[in-house]
């Protein structure tokens, strides 16, 4: 769209369905490629993608062509049939309802960047769920407990 100019920062965390630990460093890069694709196709800019073996962050910039829901379902769909056909595990990978996405200001984007590169490191201060309640406190997002990532089983 000619005259259309946009400055939109997202980050989106999801998880592997009842937080089973299904992302092993085996093919842990070769997924993240794959989204990358997928969020590129569209037009949005991968600024950074990381993760632990039960969950993921993905940090982009945006663009207005899209919704968010329509991303998210292309990438959580297209990506668990990808680990299926790959055949890199013994189980069935899926990605667990839902999803936060979080805005961010220019200013913060070096910040976030950084934050989804360092992912290994909060986790040995932090649970996945303490974490993802912090988010939602943070950006004063009302939630119901019932619905929070589903703990392992």
């Amino acid at each position: 769209m000619p005259n259309t100019y946009t400055q939109i920062h997202i980050q989106f965390v999801f998880a592997v369905k009842f937080r089973k630990a299904l992302i092993e460093d085996s093919y842990k890069q070769e997924l993240y490629q794959y989204i990358t694709g997928i969020v590129q196709s569209y037009g949005h800019k991968m600024l950074a993608i990381n993760g632990v073996a039960d969950h993921i962050h993905i940090f982009i910039g945006m663009r207005p062509t899209q919704s968010i829901s329509d991303l998210m379902q292309d990438i959580k769909g297209n990506s668990s049939k990808w680990v299926n056909d790959k055949k890199f595990l013994k189980v069935k990978f899926e990605w667990q309802g839902g999803y936060g996405a979080f805005s961010y200001s220019k200013s913060h984007v070096q910040n976030v960047i950084n934050y989804v590169k360092n992912q290994e490191k909060h986790y040995s201060k932090q649970t996945f769920r303490d974490e993802y309640v912090e988010f939602l406190k943070k950006f004063d997002i009302e939630y119901d407990e019932r619905y929070i990532f589903q703990d392992p089983v």
